[in-house]
């Protein structure tokens, strides 16, 4: 059983001795009422008993207290194993002074990226609460990163610290820019001009980052997208990439493989 627990949600999976996904599932952190507590439960009693849990958990202690909760729920004696970022593992490299500060999320997903697209260049970009950047060397070295505010924590923000502006979710946002193929982002509304402004805020700071890596390593660099604001902020970008979504969970299965072989 594989679970990457993220700011706003979580995803799992059940994967094979060969890292193969069998069955997926999202579920929330914390359901607004009793009755969507019941309908958002993982829908792991019909899920064959795995060997193991590995967990990939940047959400916080309930978060964890949660998940053991679901899990003794299920299978009360699972051996289980919260991962932490390492100097070295599966072919990466951690340029992090202190390698465990860097996020769980963020090492198991370039383990996920490094066996997706061998012997590339990468610049991996996840668009969730927060919009993170990583640039993963071919030889495995993460060179280092960027974080930023995602597209709805900036929308958020601006409308919670300003007077004049109104908060706007995610959900009116992406209604307000559907359609918008022929890139006519200058708004003569505030709601356009907020989600819009936000929106290509995001694509300036992944383009300009593609383009630092490209030229710090004069070579060609595969821009890889994924996290739930990847669907809105592709559209805007002007520089070639790729969508994958299921990185940590990847990564997650090829430390476990490499975790059950020591």
């Amino acid at each position: 059983m594989l679970i990457d627990a993220g700011n706003s949600r979580v995803k799992w999976a059940l994967a094979d001795a060969n890292g193969a996904l069998l069955q997926s599932g999202v579920f929330a952190h914390e359901p607004a009422t009793a009755v969507a507590a019941l309908a958002d439960e993982p829908a792991w009693s019909s899920v064959p008993a795995p060997g193991s849990a590995w967990i990939s958990n940047v959400a916080g202690d309930a978060v964890a207290a949660r998940l053991a909760a679901l899990i003794d729920l299920h299978w009360p004696r699972l051996p289980r194993t919260t991962i932490r970022s390492a100097k070295q593992q599966c072919g990466v490299t951690n340029s992090y002074p202190e390698p465990a500060r860097l996020g769980s999320d963020r090492w198991a997903g370039m383990i996920g990226a490094r066996a997706a697209f061998p012997g590339e260049h990468l610049l991996i970009a996840t668009l969730g609460t927060a919009t993170t950047l990583e640039a993963l060397r071919a030889d495995g070295l993460f060179a280092g990163g960027l974080i930023a505010p995602g597209w709805s924590l900036m929308m958020h923000s601006l409308g919670e610290h300003t007077a004049q502006l109104p908060t706007l979710s995610a959900a009116s946002a992406r209604r307000l820019i559907d359609g918008n193929g022929a890139r006519e982002w200058f708004a003569t509304d505030t709601p356009h001009a907020l989600s819009a402004g936000c929106l290509l805020a995001q694509a300036g700071l992944i383009e300009r980052a593609w383009r630092e890596s490209s030229d710090a390593w004069n070579a060609p660099v595969r821009l890889v997208l994924g996290g739930g604001a990847a669907e809105e902020v592709a559209p805007a970008l002007s520089v070639p990439h790729t969508r994958h979504d299921g990185l940590v969970l990847a990564g997650l299965a090829l430390i476990a493989a490499a975790g059950d072989e020591a």
